[in-house]
């Protein structure tokens, strides 16, 4: 088998492809002949050391994959040979074969493509747990989404119409502001490139208020952080949920006060932790994407694919935040 893997802290560059022997599945483990991974915004800081985990090296990014179980450990029974699987992990997947523990997998819906398999779970999943369980999203609401022409970013735009949301979508480039038109958004407000100074951060804050209206943004899903937060959080609704996601862009400093004065709550949403607490909570959701998938309600956007050991391109692409939708990774 082969696995594109990182021996020392760097960057996508640093990665190698290396040669190794077959694992074997231990009780309760399935292997799978990996077809497609995804690549993520985890695996840009993984490998980095700079992610919330630090798996021992060497090790293969990827924790989001689609392929076919070929062999079973002891005690799996409901999985079997030549069974579509997506799989997540927290690592691993750049490879041919991976070992995954089989409480953890999903059936691949018959029809449904390895790439687009390979782009549901972590996206679509993060922002079920994001905009429903945090954000408290309901029918008539009106959502901002930050980073709205990335994977998460264009999947929370879907999921926020499926679910009777009016959607703004901020992005950068009229490119992107296209794509997120496609997918559903109902308004788009087109930011520059930070960092702000204070006349640029408060023109984009009336940028954002006129867009979502005089009652401001009910939900904010805030993929990006950094300059771009506090002019979001200043159009936000009274009683609003400021939901934080991700931030390429650096970590944001809020002025508390705001929070007062609109009398708004601003949470975490960390899929990772809420799958492991609320495994039963987290099924639910994933079963009603493949509804949502089946209905035709929310389709992955899969804008670029590398193959294996090109990889580390593919990595770079979502570094530099000029990835649409989900860059994939292909083993065929």
């Amino acid at each position: 088998m082969k696995a594109l893997r990182s021996h020392a802290i760097g960057g996508p560059e640093s990665l190698t492809l290396d040669e190794l022997e077959s694992p074997i599945p231990g009780p309760g483990q399935v292997r799978i002949k990996v077809k497609a991974c995804s690549i993520n915004y985890p695996d840009v800081l993984i490998i980095k050391d700079m992610y919330q985990f630090k798996p021992a090296r060497p090790f293969a990014p990827g924790g989001e994959l689609a392929g076919v179980v070929d062999a079973v450990g002891e005690g799996v029974t409901q999985w079997k040979a030549g069974d579509r699987v997506i799989a997540m992990m927290g690592n691993g997947g750049l490879a041919t074969e991976v070992l995954a523990d089989a409480a953890r997998l999903f059936p691949l819906p018959d029809g449904v493509s390895f790439e687009t398999g390979a782009s549901l779970l972590m996206t679509y999943g993060t922002n079920m747990h994001g905009l429903l369980d945090r954000g408290h999203l309901k029918a008539g609401d009106t959502l901002l989404v930050l980073g709205a022409a990335g994977g998460v970013g264009l999947s929370a735009v879907e999921l926020g119409k499926a679910y009777g949301a009016k959607v703004i979508a901020a992005v950068s480039t009229e490119e992107k502001a296209a794509v997120a038109r496609e997918h559903g958004a109902d308004d788009v407000v087109i930011y520059p490139r930070a960092p702000f100074d204070k006349n640029q951060s408060k023109a984009l804050a009336e940028a954002f208020k006129a867009a979502c209206g005089p009652e401001g943004a009910n939900v904010i899903y805030d993929i990006v952080g950094g300059d771009y937060s506090e002019p979001a959080l200043r159009s936000i609704a009274w009683e609003g949920r400021f939901c934080v996601v991700g931030f390429p862009a650096g970590i944001a400093r809020l002025p508390l006060n705001l929070t007062l004065l609109k009398s708004c709550d601003v949470c975490g949403v960390f899929w990772g932790a809420f799958t492991a607490r609320d495994p039963a909570a987290n099924a639910k959701h994933i079963a009603k994407l493949f509804d949502l998938l089946k209905e035709g309600k929310i389709n992955p956007r899969v804008s670029a694919t590398f193959p294996l050991e090109r990889g580390g391109e593919a990595i770079s692409l979502l570094e530099s935040r000029a990835a649409i939708g989900k860059v994939v990774v292909t083993m065929d």
